[in-house]
Order: structure tokens, then sequence, then C-alpha cells
């Protein structure tokens, strides 16, 4: 789900849309799944999901970017100035239990 790499830490993030608040969700094969208020279109759900990730993460909006899947549900998103397991432990409490 994350990874570090040259640059940042890659994560793979499943995108629902039109949810009834923005919100993590848990997991799903991999990804971390996140439901977003904004509907997809112009953009509108990758910023929202930008918004919440640099929340959730406490950085910047600036340090978290969509670098893959822009009109996708399924998104690679690069965030800088946290280390994949400072990002594994914020996102721990998310993780849907395993079957």
């Amino acid at each position: 789900m994350t990874r570090d790499s040259t640059i940042g830490v890659v994560l793979d993030v499943r995108v629902i849309p039109r949810a009834s608040k923005s919100q993590i969700a848990g997991t799903r094969e991999d990804a971390l799944l996140v439901r977003v208020c904004a509907p997809p279109v112009d953009g509108a759900a990758n910023d929202e999901l930008i918004r919440l990730l640099a929340d959730t993460l406490d950085v910047p909006n600036r340090n978290v970017t969509v670098i893959g899947g822009e009109s996708s549900r399924t998104k690679r998103v690069r965030i800088t100035g946290r280390t994949a397991e400072d990002i594994h432990q914020r996102l721990s409490a998310y993780r849907s239990p395993q079957a």
C-alpha cells in the first residue's frame, strides 16, 4: 500500500466519489479506500482527496500529488515530507480487518 521512492512515498488509493462525507474507509485490494463527497468532475474529487490526505497525514496540500490515475478510481498518490513508516502508522487505524 505504501512504499518509499526517490520522489517521496507512493500510496495506492481507491476513491469513491459522491459519498455523503469525505473519509478514509479502510482498505480494498491493498489500496487505501477513500470516500470523497466531491463529484468526479473538473478534478473536484482529486482536490478533495488531496485535502483529506493532507489533513490526515498532517502535511501541506502541496505535499500530496496524484501521480497516476487522475481520471480513474484507482490512483497513485505521492506524499512528501513523511516516511512510508510514518504514513503506515498514521493510517493503521483505518485498515480493514483481515478475513
